[in-house]
């Protein structure tokens, strides 16, 4: 998809006493990125080429069939940009991590991801009838099948972590906490949680859905790529940091241009409409947050400096979160 919108700098207003720690006064990107000479666009679009080829050899068709070509449908979608598993190998390699030994988490995150998402456009969630460009997995094989099909996901990526990842790059420790991390994430108190409050939760919730649905996936990615790479416990709580921020700001800014594009916000049972901040404060104040995410996104990664060229990837992805500078 296509964002020809920018977002732009816009004047300073206070928020309600209802946002969260996370949207703090902004403090603003300078008019020159550093990320600026970075080719982000060639660095995601070879990494997905390989994310893509082994999650197709992750997901075989087996029996039942049903199952796993529904599986495969919203997994190998071609609408995916895989952000989670990109940015997960690029947190990675900053701290020397091996791309190869990377690879069977990020494909596991996206598993995840798309599990996610299947469950998320249920009727009985969000009532979405397409995704990634193609009709979304219960549209096309049945409320059913798509559970199902959700339900094997998640532990798929479980088990290709540990079955694929070689034990000689990547201790079993860390193995643990990666896994221990991407349960955190997708569980009761993460993206579970943000989904109960999307359903039920009044008004003022829009903080705690924004950070549970939408950061709490960002998160989980760049931490575990730090975590299989050995980051110091001090590195891991920036890479949090970051990718809470990047997660929220994709969102923020998808419904911003959503608006300024003249569709309405997905939600055809209207669940959604007071859970982003475009509905909750309006286009003005939405945009200052995405301001202040971007800030924040890359005020965390100032104690990488060290390692060079090497944060460049997650310095970018902050820049195409907020101004879509490319089109996947």
């Amino acid at each position: 998809m296509v964002f020809p919108t920018v977002i732009t700098p816009s004047p300073q207003v206070s928020f309600p006493k209802t946002a969260s720690p996370i949207i703090r006064r902004a403090i603003r990107c300078g008019s020159s990125s550093v990320s600026a000479q970075f080719d982000l666009k060639t660095y995601w679009t070879s990494l997905i080429k390989e994310i893509d080829q082994k999650l197709d050899e992750a997901i075989p068709v087996q029996y039942p069939q049903q199952i796993y070509e529904a599986m495969r449908y919203s997994v190998l979608a071609r609408g995916a940009k895989r952000a989670p598993p990109v940015m997960c190998v690029a947190a990675c390699e900053i701290f020397g991590g091996n791309r190869q030994a990377a690879f069977p988490t990020a494909c596991a995150l996206e598993m995840v991801h798309a599990a996610s998402l299947i469950h998320d456009d249920l009727p009985c969630m969000d009532d979405d009838p397409s995704r990634r460009g193609q009709p979304s997995s219960h549209t096309k094989f049945g409320v059913d099948m798509a559970i199902l099909a959700g339900d094997a996901l998640f532990p798929l990526g479980f088990r290709h972590i540990v079955s694929h990842t070689p034990t000689d790059l990547i201790p079993e420790a860390r193995l643990i906490r990666v896994i221990a991390e991407i349960a955190r994430a997708v569980g009761s108190t993460g993206m579970a949680a943000g989904q109960f409050v999307d359903l039920e939760g009044g008004p003022n919730a829009v903080d705690f859905v924004q950070e549970k649905k939408f950061g709490e996936m960002g998160q989980c990615s760049a931490v575990c790529g730090g975590l299989l790479a050995g980051a110091s416990d001090d590195e891991i709580q920036h890479l949090r940091q970051y990718g809470q921020a990047v997660g929220i700001l994709y969102q923020v800014v998808d419904d911003i241009l959503e608006t300024k594009s003249g569709m309405e916000i997905k939600s055809s049972k209207n669940k959604r409409k007071d859970k982003s901040y475009v509905s909750a404060y309006g286009v003005e104040k939405a945009i200052e947050v995405a301001e202040d995410l971007k800030s924040q996104a890359k005020r965390a990664l100032e104690g990488f400096e060290k390692y060079g060229e090497r944060v460049m990837p997650l310095y970018s992805f902050v820049d195409y979160a907020a101004d879509r500078g490319f089109s996947m």
